[in-house]
């Protein structure tokens, strides 16, 4: 059979908008000679949709919507993804749908079977799972049709099953010949691997061909990387879609995998930079903003996030603001300016001294008798945020913070300073990870100053600061937040692959102590697989502790 994959960027809540690009999908598809097109999970209301499945009208615009793609369709069929009521009348109020459309008519409708609740998930929390489900005929070929989590049971990847019920063997063993999966699948770092291994043993232990499509784009915290995906029955991959960026795929199930499919040779370094690109591009266009500025302190972190703002939405959407206390040293200034001209964005230099000065004489009075401490530091950096601010108001563009996950893990930040914005780029990029990114953007061209990768990381907010004075050195740092924050791994089990145990006791405190701040931060791109935001709860108030 001859498949469409359209991996199309949807938005949620633009109905009038994702249908036009299902729609054209549909389109290419039925002039490339396809039976089947198919476009991702919850295509026609896009993917998180969360709370609004709770407004009514929401609900009838996507039913609206899948009449109105009905109405457009021939001989060729379209399988897309929406939200519906559930039918009846007992369990959660939605169920999460994918609809077969045919001959202006709805052929079919399947229902989603395992709701993921883990991490950035909470499906259970809306949805009511499907009992049962059973293939669709389709011009010769049983289509087993499901979605996205529903194929994510496959014991031979997690060495036991997650669910008690397995949708695709359920399918198989009713007689599909075919199975379809449209998917809302978040990207992180190691994702492709994963999903690739776990279709291909899909494809190959059913004996039966699995064709995948993914959606693309970033919407909130979430990066969608697209890579659809096509197997044939020996679990070989027929094809495959870009990463980061739409695409339209035409696939012949029946064909034989002759040759290997090249995937995409990017070093992980690409992967991110691209995912935190789309993610950011996307972020400021759906939320209705047309530029973006952002502090330039001469370090790396806002240099990194500099370059990325640059290469999602253009060098003049662009602004790039200094802010030198009597703290800042002059080849900081040197360092930002280098940036700002080697990128060619707007460049503007604000001096906060002025401010800090007058501040300092109004807090004179009551803070007499005491000595200068982090107080006048984080002055320095709220009155940092304030200015950004006040240029962000004046000039309708998004301010975007700067600081990495590294920091955001131990409150290396101000509140209502450093902190201040309405994205956190790297926020779930590591310190290391930001060297590395750094060293693959200047693979070809400085980009970034030199002195920028090479001095010691610092705030500059009193004499001399460096950051390893309140801060084990990052490379140390960045293996404990490993091994507590993804693999969950206890202080005693720290101790045992090498790290210092006052060391890791002092960081795990830090990050327990910082749950407050990150409460109130930026919302930051996720591209790993535990990032701080909706896929990490933890109390505020709570007095469990390992140390």
């Amino acid at each position: 059979m001859k498949i469409a994959l359209g991996q199309i960027n949807t938005t949620i809540g633009d109905f009038a908008g994702n249908q036009a690009r299902i729609l054209e999908v549909y389109r290419r598809g039925v002039e490339a000679g396809a039976e089947l097109v198919l476009v991702p999970e919850l295509a026609v209301c896009g993917y998180p949709p969360r709370d609004l499945l709770l407004r009514s009208r929401f609900i009838e615009a996507n039913w609206a919507t899948v009449q109105r793609l009905a109405a457009a369709t021939g001989r060729t069929g379209l399988v897309v993804g929406y939200a519906a009521y559930n039918p009846h009348r007992t369990g959660r109020p939605f169920v999460n749908a994918t609809a077969l459309l045919r001959h202006g008519q709805v052929q079919a409708v399947r229902t989603k079977t395992l709701l993921p609740s883990y991490d950035v998930f909470d499906e259970d929390r809306y949805f009511e799972p499907a009992t049962r489900n059973d293939p669709v005929d389709f011009d010769g070929q049983r289509l087993g049709l499901t979605i996205c989590e529903d194929i994510w049971n496959e014991e031979s990847v997690w060495g036991q099953p997650r669910y008690p019920r397995n949708p695709p063997a359920e399918l198989v063993a009713a007689g599909a010949t075919l199975l379809v999966n449209i998917s809302a699948s978040p990207w992180y770092l190691g994702k492709n691997r994963v999903r690739q291994q776990l279709l291909a043993n899909l494809a190959a232990k059913s004996r039966c061909p699995v064709v995948y499509c993914n959606l693309v784009g970033g919407n909130d915290e979430l990066v969608f990387d697209g890579g659809s995906l096509a197997f044939d029955a020996q679990g070989r991959v027929l094809a495959q879609g870009a990463l980061f960026a739409e695409d339209f795929l035409l696939v012949d199930t029946a064909a034989a995998a002759a040759e290997p499919v090249p995937g995409q040779p990017w070093p992980n370094e690409q992967k991110v930079f691209q995912a935190l690109v789309l993610g950011l591009r996307d972020y400021v266009r759906k939320c209705g903003f047309s530029s973006v500025l952002l502090g330039l302190s001469g370090g790396i972190d806002s240099a990194l996030t500099a370059v990325i703002a640059a290469e999602a939405l253009g060098p003049q959407q662009v602004l790039g603001v200094s802010l030198p206390s009597q703290f800042s040293s002059p080849g900081s200034l040197r360092d930002a300016q280098a940036l700002a001209r080697n990128l060619g964005i707007r460049y503007e230099v604000i001096s906060i001294q002025p401010m800090f000065e007058v501040v300092k004489a109004q807090l004179a009075k009551v803070f007499a008798g005491r000595p200068e401490d982090v107080t006048e530091e984080n002055i320095q950096a709220r009155l940092r945020g304030l200015t950004l601010m006040a240029l962000s108001n004046k000039f309708g563009a998004l301010l975007l913070t700067t600081g990495n996950k590294s920091e955001m893990a131990v409150g290396y930040c101000t509140l209502y300073g450093d902190m201040c914005g309405g994205l956190a780029v790297i926020a779930d990029v590591p310190k290391t990870m930001v060297y590395r990114i750094a060293r693959w953007v200047n693979r070809d061209r400085q980009i970034i100053p030199e002195a920028s990768l090479t001095k010691p990381p610092s705030a500059e907010l009193r004499p001399n600061q460096t950051d390893q004075d309140s801060l084990p050195p990052y490379e140390t740092l960045d293996g404990i937040l490993e091994a507590y924050l993804i693999e969950n791994q206890s202080p005693e089990q720290m101790l045992r692959l090498g790290f210092d145990e006052r060391t890791v006791r002092q960081v795990i405190q830090l990050i327990v102590t910082s749950e407050f701040k990150r409460r109130q931060a930026a919302p930051g791109l996720k591209v790993t697989s535990k990032a701080f935001g909706m896929g990490r709860r933890i109390p505020i108030a709570h007095r469990f502790t390992e140390t």
